[in-house]
């Protein structure tokens, strides 16, 4: 099953952004990925604030953090939108370096879907970015689509 959508990406280095970016590309052309540099834009995108004032409505599919961001952390990220009840229910994958205990434990407790560590090899990093899009845009059945 295929479900019409994007994914919002928070990543603040522009070669994994084109990294992603090639890699989705090639395993799924039409699957939308959007970029923001940091977690203030991520709120901004989905509030509709500012640059993102005239977005579309629609949410996305899934959302992917990194932890470490300039300005505001993607650990904070999650916990505002697992709080917000208009987001909470966006899968939120934490796709990020940091394999620290302390760092997945804070993120499963507030609420993240899942956590991924980016692999160092390409092609182990270009596989778990293709099974991350299928499974949460074809896979993967979102509240607004149940019933």
């Amino acid at each position: 099953m295929r479900t019409s959508g994007y994914i919002l990406s928070a990543e603040d280095s522009a070669n994994d952004q084109a990294l992603m970016q090639m890699v989705l590309a090639e395993s799924e052309p039409d699957c939308d990925l959007i970029f923001v540099d940091d977690g203030v834009q991520v709120l901004d995108f989905l509030y509709r604030r500012g640059q993102f004032a005239n977005r579309q409505r629609a949410n996305p599919l899934a959302i992917l953090l990194d932890i470490k961001m300039p300005r505001l952390t993607g650990i904070e990220v999650l916990r505002r939108l697992k709080q917000d009840p208009d987001f909470r229910t966006i899968p939120i994958i934490m796709f990020t370096s940091s394999g620290e205990r302390p760092d997945v434990e804070s993120c499963y407790n507030l609420g993240v879907n899942a956590y991924v560590v980016k692999a160092m090899d390409f092609d182990q990093f270009s596989e778990s970015l293709k099974v991350l899009r299928k499974f949460w845009t074809q896979v993967n059945r979102p509240p607004s689509a149940a019933g």
